[in-house]
C-alpha cells in the first residue's frame, strides 16, 4: 500500500456520501456550551459517549471521559492509540461544543441541528466550527490505518466540550494529565483557510479578552425635557471614552496595546498572504493601522472592537435620559502583549483622559494568550512540505487572526503546534447559516491523509528536514 492508497481511501469516504452522513449525525447533537440548561450539558456528554467514543475505540484508542474541574465547563475525552515506544507521538484536538443554535434566525429552509445541502454548501450549526474539522482528521487517520494496517506513530487525542466558553477547565486538565498528553507535536484543525481552494497552515493564534465598559450616572431614566442639560448622559460619556481608545480609523491609542513583535521575519511571511477576495465581506482599506498592510493588521497587530452597545431601551425609545450605558468590547492581541496588563493599561488610559467614572468589568471566561511558532520550525516545514505534495500550494500564517486555546498546548504541554484549518472565512461560524464547502472538505480529507501517512512513513520527530 502507498501514500496514494491512503489518499484514495479518504477521497472515497467523501465521494460515497459517508462523510456527509457522519457530519449530519454529529450536527444533530445540540451541543451548545453557551446554554446553561441541564439538557445542553447532557447533550455534551452524549456527544462524547455516543458519537466519539465508539468510533475511536474501533480505531484502537483507549479512551476515558473525564469531568471538567470547572463547573461551568463540559466533559472532556482523552484517548490514546499506542503502537511503539520508539515511534513519534502526535497529539490532536477538537471541540464538539458549539455556540447557540440561534433557531429562527437562519435563512428559510435551514435548521441549525439538521444538515441541509445547497449546491456545494452543507449548512448546520457546528459544520464549520468544529465538528467537520475533527471528523476530517479522525477519518484521515482511519484512511491511513486502512491502507497501511498501522499508523506508524502513536496518537493521543483531546476532545473538549467547552471551547466556545473559553475552554474553561482545559488548563487544569492539561496540568493534571500532562503525562498522558505528552507528544512530539500538536496537529489539529480549527479556524478558516485564507482562500477556499488553497490549504492554510498556522502555528499559533492571537489572544483575546472581552470586557464591558459601563457608565452609571443616576438612578432610573428621567424626562429629557425637564432634565436635559442637567443630568449627565451616560451614552455620550461612553461614546467619548470609546473614542479615546482608538482614533477615527480604529488605530489603537492605548500605548501598552501597541505590540513590538511585528519583526521583519513576520512581515516577510505575511507579505505573501492574500487577505482580499473569497466569499467574505470586502476589506476596508481605510480601517486599522495606517502604516501596515491588511495582512499585517489582522495577523501581526492588535485590534480593538466594540461587539455591542446599549443605553436605554433601543427597541422602544422614550423621551428620557437613561441612567446607564454599556459597551461589550474585545481586544485581539498578538505575541508581545501581556494579557494580564490589558485591563490595567486601559484603566490608566481612561483615567488619564478624564474617564474615571467609566467602569471596566472583565468577563469571567477570561482570555486566551497569544502564541506563535517560527514558520521555519522543523515541524512546520515537514507538515508544509506534505501539504504541498498533496495540494500543490499552501498559505503559511505565523498565527491565526482569531483565538484558540493554543496557549494550553504551548505553555503547559510545551508542544510545537501546527493547525491545518478545514473551513473558510465566509462560513458564517458563530452566526446563522453556518456551513462548510463540500470541495474544501474533500480536499482537506486528502491533505490530512497525506500528512498522517508521511509522518508514519518517515518516523519524523521534529529534527531537521
Amino acid at each position: 500500500m502507498t501514500r496514494d492508497t491512503a489518499i484514495a481511501k479518504a477521497t472515497e469516504y467523501f465521494e460515497t456520501g459517508a462523510f456527509q452522513s457522519d457530519l449530519a449525525h454529529l450536527v444533530s447533537y445540540r451541543s451548545e456550551s453557551q446554554n446553561p440548561a441541564p439538557e445542553a450539558r447532557a447533550e455534551a456528554q452524549r456527544y462524547l459517549v455516543e458519537a466519539m467514543l465508539p468510533r475511536l475505540e474501533a480505531m484502537g484508542f483507549v479512551c476515558e471521559i473525564i469531568d471538567n474541574p470547572d463547573p461551568k465547563g463540559g466533559p472532556l475525552l482523552l484517548g490514546e492509540r499506542r503502537e511503539g515506544d520508539d515511534l513519534p507521538t502526535i497529539l490532536t484536538y477538537g471541540h464538539g461544543d458549539t455556540v447557540r443554535g440561534q433557531e429562527g434566525m437562519w435563512r428559510e429552509g435551514l435548521k441549525p441541528w439538521e444538515i441541509t445541502e445547497d449546491g456545494d454548501r452543507l449548512y448546520g450549526r457546528g459544520t464549520a466550527d468544529n465538528k467537520s474539522q475533527h471528523l476530517i482528521n479522525i477519518a484521515a487517520l482511519e484512511s491511513v490505518l486502512a491502507a497501511r494496517g498501522s499508523l506508524g506513530f502513536n496518537t493521543r487525542i483531546v476532545l473538549e466540550m467547552s471551547e466556545e466558553v473559553g475552554s474553561v477547565g482545559l488548563p487544569e486538565v492539561f496540568r493534571t494529565y500532562k503525562d498522558r498528553l505528552s507528544a512530539d507535536v500538536l496537529i489539529a484543525s480549527d479556524g478558516p483557510r485564507l482562500q477556499p481552494d488553497v490549504p492554510s497552515m498556522f502555528m499559533g493564534s492571537r489572544g483575546g479578552t472581552t470586557f464591558d465598559l459601563l457608565v452609571e450616572t443616576h438612578e432610573g431614566a428621567h424626562h429629557s425635557g425637564n432634565w436635559g442639560g442637567l443630568l449627565a448622559d451616560p451614552a455620550m460619556i461612553l461614546a467619548h471614552a470609546l473614542a479615546c481608545i482608538t482614533d477615527v480609523r480604529g488605530q489603537i491609542k492605548v500605548p501598552e496595546w501597541r505590540p513590538d513583535s511585528l519583526t521583519n521575519s513576520v512581515r516577510d511571511a505575511l507579505s505573501r498572504l492574500p487577505v482580499h477576495g473569497g466569499d467574505g465581506p470586502a476589506v476596508d482599506p481605510d480601517w486599522g493601522e495606517e502604516s501596515l498592510t491588511p495582512a499585517e493588521r489582522v495577523f501581526g497587530w492588535n485590534s480593538f472592537a466594540v461587539l455591542a452597545m446599549v443605553s436605554g431601551v433601543p427597541e422602544a425609545p422614550v423621551n428620557a435620559i437613561s441612567g446607564w450605558a454599556r459597551a461589550t468590547c474585545q481586544l485581539r492581541f498578538v505575541v508581545g502583549t501581556d494579557p494580564e496588563e490589558v485591563v490595567p493599561a486601559l484603566r490608566r488610559h481612561l483615567d488619564a483622559h478624564g474617564f474615571e467614572r467609566v467602569q471596566i468589568r472583565a468577563h469571567d471566561r477570561g482570555f486566551f494568550s497569544a502564541t506563535r511558532l517560527d514558520p521555519e520550525h522543523p515541524w512546520a516545514r515537514f507538515v508544509g512540505a506534505s501539504i504541498r505534495e498533496t495540494a500543490g500550494d499552501l498559505h503559511v500564517l505565523p498565527n491565526l487572526a482569531g483565538s484558540l486555546p493554543n496557549d494550553s498546548f504551548t505553555e503547559i504541554l510545551g508542544l510545537p503546534t501546527i493547525w491545518v484549518p478545514h473551513s473558510y472565512r465566509g462560513c458564517s461560524q458563530h452566526a446563522p447559516n453556518e456551513h462548510v464547502l463540500k470541495p474544501l472538505c474533500r480536499d482537506a480529507l486528502r491533505v490530512m491523509a497525506g500528512v498522517f501517512w508521511d509522518i508514519g512513513a518517515s518516523g519524523f520527530r521534529g529534527g531537521q528536514v
